[in-house]
């Protein structure tokens, strides 16, 4: 036997150290019980048997991942075919002597036949070969396996241990398997044995409670949260062990358990102290100071926590922090780090305590070091904590980050960062700044009075402000303020200096822009295509604001096409809606469909927030269900629309949908509901909104029978093109004055902007001319052409209000029209149809009706009015034509719906 090896120590009293007779402790010796109200996580479990069907099991994690506890279970419930030696480990077993005498006596336990010839260490210093050499060779003998599980091996200082066990690992018998938990990876070839096939390697992130555990756990403490409640919990925690078991006690201690799962600070509260003591008390002091400097970061960068800590081993230190799993992890393919949240915060609450004062000075650094470093949206965010608002707002602009708060997904991380920003800020660039948040949550009175007062700082004292500051304040006056547009005729895409409300200043804003933009610079600008998208779009919406359809949906696609990346999704999100409502109103109703659906289905797909969210889109679906006469569904997609801020606040969409509502009223035959509900939205001064309120409410007035109300409603909106003209001969029309109507049909039909609805509503109301006229074969030819216009995109609407004469002449005095077949897709339709305009009752046919109220027959009502029977006759059923009725009843409910009676 050599010299450095001795026979264990045991006179009855139990095993001993050779060289000082101190006792092998048992606990150290003993699986550890299974804690309180533990979880069974099978899969875990599974995993670690699998494991130890080979050499090797690494399971490693940080303080409180559940390693312990794993493994215990594993080996107390579950348990391998053979044996299993256990050997707990702490700061004293770093010498190999001690090391290696408690794991012959661990597998002495396991194996009672172990070969008499294993020693043990005569001193603590060292280990002889032949320890290792007769150990591995006694292995090779063993009739079944043997898994020795050594818990806490990052408490083993130096080479000298691990190199043993890379011996041990290598040269013996497949019988015995290594389960080996840690916070650190062990001093161990692990890139070697990962090739070899022969390491199964549990880490943080397996270890990581899921959902469903967390919350078998809290119902191991008696408490019964909420799925939503425990996602929360879960999520807060990042599924650790430890933190999710001190949650759960202080929650059963709480008189509101709930409230606690939702609350950050009571977390971490819950976990504070152990994170104290087991992490942050375990580092030393210079670890500790940069812990507390860079608390004020979301993220660390070795050079960035040499900038707040003065120093310049920054990079070592990180990197020893992720290596021992000290809450501290890299993110993966870059330089960076992130810090465990609740572990975060401990920290800054450490910084508060101990550095009072010293946070907004550390936020000032890491602020001009991410600008400098191209990281602005995270400057801006610690210039706001600092409460340096001047050199935020100052890098936001000259950066050309007024377009990331108005298009981008980062939008709502600046706007956040620059909600607390006084009004009283002094200077252009945070007045623009402030501009921008406004317009961003949708208060377009708000940016105006933020760039009023920009205005002012811009043009004080004389001084030309830079260029970057000028683009911001000229985009922000395009998106924010009316512009008016030339009208289309005298439109050539050029024009000089204009102010908001006069023709062309929407064309001279957006070159404005334009120039700027090549003032700052191509390069510069190429690297923000947000502004050009927002320049299209701005123009595409001032278009939309003046009427002119089809610059606006050209323009609308130009904005989607510049939407070169994902950061512009809510841009592209907005411009597709914007596109599909300009085209939902021109009749192009299966493009505007499907624009209107990508751009929800996008917002969906990338989780844009409610309140950041377009209408547009919305109304635009609405718009096609109300032309295709799908009543329930255009109700629900104006519901939608109503619930996103912008419908409200851009009175171009507010109008869209006080018109939608009315029009819906309409469809259930409630007209003064109609009415009451067109005034609720203000057209402001942009003539298309106030078109398109007008034009809704000659057709109300219509339908109660009001044509000279329908006159003046479409006078009072001063508008033109072929819509007003399309309202002013229906009203004629209906009034008895055809040739009129046909005169304002002739110049509406030579306008080249008239949309489809407006085509066929052209022929419509020329068919009904011509059947007024005895022309039923002319009638009949224009009701075809109607009908083939409108098939492909199946406009329904103008049919639904053309009035009960439509009915009649599509099917003919017999039921046999030559324009039965063409208008089968028409007449097939199950939805519910819209009241059509009524023609005015006459005076003595007013008193016919009277008499029916009455419930007198013909013969009365001849005797009462003086009239023959034959001419009672003839007015009923003049009535009845023009009140869309068969019956006296249905007569005299008509006649009191529209308060005739």
């Amino acid at each position: 036997m050599p010299a450095t090896e001795l026979p264990l120590s045991d006179d009855g009293r139990g095993a001993r150290l050779a060289w000082s007779g101190d006792p092998l402790l048992d606990a150290k010796l003993s699986v550890p019980p299974v804690p309180h109200a533990h979880v069974c996580r099978h899969r875990l479990l599974d995993r670690l048997g699998d494991g130890t069907n080979g050499p090797l099991t690494l399971v490693t994690g940080p303080a409180g991942a559940g390693k312990t506890a794993l493994a215990a279970v594993w080996a107390r419930d579950i348990g391998p075919a053979g044996h299993v030696a256990w050997l707990t480990l702490d700061a004293h077993d770093g010498a190999p002597g001690v090391f290696w005498s408690y794991v012959v006596e661990a597998l002495r336990r396991a194996l009672p036949h172990l070969p008499a010839g294993i020693t043990v260490p005569a001193c603590p210093g060292s280990v002889g070969s032949s320890l290792l050499t007769r150990l591995a060779a006694a292995t090779e003998q063993l009739a079944e396996p043997v898994v020795l599980v050594l818990d806490g091996f990052e408490k083993v200082a130096g080479r000298r241990v691990p190199a043993g066990l890379e011996f041990l690992l290598d040269h013996a018998g497949p019988p015995l398997r290594l389960v080996v938990t840690s916070r650190v990876d062990p001093l161990l070839p692990l890139h070697r044995y990962r090739a070899e096939d022969r390491l199964t390697e549990l880490r943080g992130a397996d270890l990581a409670f899921t959902p469903h555990e967390a919350a078998a756990l809290l119902r191991g403490h008696g408490l019964r949260p909420g799925d939503e409640d425990v996602r929360t919990l879960t999520r807060r925690t990042e599924g650790w062990a430890a933190g999710l078991k001190l949650c759960a006690l202080a929650m059963g201690q709480s008189g509101d358990p709930a409230g606690f799962a939702r609350s950050f600070t009571c977390s971490e509260q819950a976990v504070s102290d152990y994170l104290r003591a087991e992490v942050l008390g375990a580092q030393p002091a210079a670890t500790r100071e940069l812990l507390l400097r860079t608390s004020v970061l979301d993220r660390l960068h070795p050079d960035l926590a040499n900038t707040l800590t003065g120093g310049g081993d920054a990079e070592a230190v990180l990197a020893r922090l992720t290596h021992e799993n000290a809450f501290v992890e890299p993110v993966a393919g870059t330089a960076w780090c992130r810090v465990h949240p609740l572990f975060a915060e401990v920290l800054r609450a450490q910084l508060r305590i101990r550095h009072p004062g010293l946070a907004p000075r550390l936020h000032a650094r890491a602020a001009r070091w991410l600008a400098e470093a191209g990281h602005v949206t995270e400057a801006l965010e610690h210039a706001a904590q600092a409460g340096d608002w001047q050199y935020g707002a100052s890098e936001a602009v000259h950066r050309l980050l007024v377009g990331t708060l108005l298009a981008t997904a980062e939008a709502e991380r600046v706007e956040r960062a620059f909600a607390r920003m006084p009004p009283s800020v002094p200077g252009a660039e945070p007045a623009l700044v402030a501009a921008a948040c406004r317009l961003a949550r949708g208060d377009r009175a708000g940016c105006r009075e933020r760039l009023a007062v920009a205005g002012r700082h811009l043009h004080r004292d004389g001084e030309e402000p830079d260029p970057e500051v000028e683009l911001a304040y000229a985009l922000l006056r395009l998106l924010c303020e009316p512009q008016e547009t030339k009208p289309a005729d005298e439109c050539d895409g050029r024009g000089g200096d204009g102010d908001a409300g006069r023709p062309g200043a929407a064309e001279d804003a957006a070159r404005a822009v334009s120039d700027l933009m090549r003032r700052v610079g191509f390069e510069r600008v190429r690297a923000h295509p947000e502004l050009e998208a927002l320049r299209l779009h701005g123009l595409a919406r001032a278009f939309l604001g003046s009427g002119r359809l089809l610059d606006a949906r050209r323009l609308c696609a130009e904005a989607v096409d510049a939407c070169t990346s994902e950061r512009l999704l809510p841009l592209r999100h907005a411009a597709l809606g914007l596109l599909a409502l300009a085209e939902s109103v021109e009749g192009a109703l299966t493009s505007a469909e499907d624009h209107a659906l990508r751009s929800l289905m996008s917002a969906d797909e990338h989780g844009l927030p409610p309140d950041h969210r377009s209408g547009s889109g919305y109304l635009a679906l609405a718009v096609v269900a109300c032309e295709r006469d799908d009543q329930e569904v255009a109700r629900r997609r104006l519901e939608q629309a109503l619930a996103c801020p912008d419908v409200h606040e851009d009175p171009a969409l507010a109008a869209e949908a006080t018109v939608l509502r009315s029009r819906l009223e309409l469809a259930r035959g409630r007209w003064e509901a109609a009415l009451t509900a067109l005034p609720l939205a203000g057209a402001g001064d942009e003539r298309w909104p106030a078109q398109r309120l007008a034009l809704t409410r000659s057709v109300v007035a219509l339908v109660r029978g009001d044509h000279q109300a329908a006159v003046a409603a479409v006078h009072s909106a001063h508008a033109d093109g072929p819509a007003p003209l399309i309202a002013l001969a229906r009203a004629h029309l209906v009034a008895g004055r055809a040739d009129r109507a046909l005169r304002l049909l002739a110049r509406a039909d030579g306008l080249p902007d008239a949309g489809l609805s407006d085509r066929v509503s052209i022929r419509l109301l020329r068919a009904h001319a011509a059947l007024l006229a005895d022309d039923r074969a002319a009638a009949q030819r224009l009701l075809g052409q109607a009908l083939d216009a409108a098939r492909p995109e199946r406009l329904r609407r103008p049919f639904t209000e053309a009035g009960p004469w439509l009915r009649h002449l599509l099917n003919g005095a017999d039921g046999t029209g030559p324009t039965q077949g063409r208008g089968a897709w028409l007449t097939a339709h199950e939805g519910a149809e819209l009241p059509g305009a009524m023609q005015p009752l006459s005076s003595r046919e007013r008193d016919v009706l009277v008499c029916v109220q009455r419930m007198m027959s013909a013969d009365e009502i001849a005797a009462e009015l003086t009239l023959s029977v034959n001419t009672v006759k003839t007015h009923l059923r003049s009535v009845y034509r023009k009140l869309c009725v068969s019956r006296r009843r249905e007569a005299v409910e008509r006649g009191r719906e529209l308060h005739i009676l």
